[in-house]
């Protein structure tokens, strides 16, 4: 991830409304170049609405968006020019070749003759889709689709790229070689936005996200800060070369930052009071001649972060994190 730089998307207490429905309520964030961002939660919860604002498809109703230092909704053709857009529909033209989809969309990017064939023949080869590439889209697979509309985002090269659920539909092999694409892209410097449910790709692939619900956003950080943010507390799994000694045990007990002792013959756990705490607590441990074969700290999965968000577990005061709103306080439904 880009350190030390300009943002290239700013977005300032941005709100959307449909009538009396809030779809965006009040977003606030920068993103970094070379950062994957992702944007978590479910249906209903402001994902494409936010992408839409940020692309300059819909203004907003109120707040500030700068992508590329400019206003979307004022220069939404020049912002368009730096993105690729990946949405949920494919939105290919179906009696249409593959070949042919592609070299509509990259005279309308302004792609140079000289090098609009080589690109598209690039694209078709790096997604495997150069056997059927005469083919008319409709006579394609939804896997196929989604493979040559992720080809269509990235065909002009653009700085920033929108993801909606870039590996829907694609079997494993797929998944895996979009999901390697965009680690790749992000180590070049490429910004990229995606919305996902899967959040195991999210975890893999993202360097901070936004937990969403009903337009807020609940949350916002990295992984660590999140699981840091919602238990401050971190158990730690040490495996013994011996048992321990009753002595060594009491030893692990007095360490001033355990919280709770859990012991087994040849093992115990420990939650101590912090991430902090584990040098000190294997010094603690060492210094009573216990023989430690392993020593594990606990890691939260970004599903466990998630859900435990969503279901509105309250967070410490430790680290700042964009967290406006409660789920229990949410009232009323909102687009996606």
């Amino acid at each position: 991830m880009g350190t030390n730089m300009e943002s290239i998307i700013e977005i300032k207490d941005l709100h959307r409304t449909f009538g009396d429905i809030r779809a965006v309520d009040g977003l606030t964030f920068d993103i970094q170049p070379g950062e994957v961002f992702g944007l978590l939660g479910p249906n209903g919860a402001g994902k494409t609405t936010t992408v839409r604002l940020l692309n300059g498809i819909l203004p907003p109703s109120s707040g500030t968006v700068r992508v590329f230092g400019l206003n979307p909704s004022e220069r939404g053709e020049q912002v368009r020019k730096k993105t690729g857009v990946l949405t949920e529909a494919s939105s290919l033209y179906e009696r249409l070749s593959a070949r042919e989809n592609l070299e509509f969309y990259g005279t309308l990017a302004e792609i140079s003759e000289e090098s609009l064939g080589s690109r598209v023949q690039e694209m078709l080869e790096f997604f495997e889709l150069e056997t059927r590439a005469g083919d008319k889209v409709e006579t394609y697979s939804k896997g196929m689709k989604q493979r040559l509309a992720l080809a269509r985002a990235l065909l002009h090269q653009p700085p920033l790229l929108f993801l909606d659920e870039p590996t829907s539909g694609l079997d494993p092999e797929a998944a895996q070689q979009v999901n390697t694409l965009i680690e790749s892209l992000s180590h070049k410097g490429q910004t990229i936005v995606m919305c996902t449910h899967n959040l195991i790709e999210a975890e893999r692939l993202c360097d901070r996200v936004a937990v969403m619900n009903k337009g807020h956003a609940l949350a916002l950080g990295s992984l660590s800060d999140l699981s840091r943010k919602l238990w401050p507390a971190i158990w730690v799994d040490v495996k013994f070369w011996e048992a321990p000694s009753t002595l060594q045990l009491e030893a692990v007990k007095k360490f001033p930052g355990a919280k709770q002792v859990e012991a087994g013959t040849d093992s115990l756990s420990v939650r101590l009071e912090s991430k902090e705490s584990i040098p000190a607590f294997v010094h603690h441990l060492v210094g009573s001649g216990a023989s430690i074969l392993s020593i594990n700290p606990r890691a939260h999965s970004l599903e466990d972060i998630y859900f435990a968000i969503q279901n509105g577990r309250k967070m410490s005061n430790e680290l700042e994190i964009h967290t406006r709103h409660r789920i229990e306080g949410l009232q009323g439904g909102t687009p996606e």
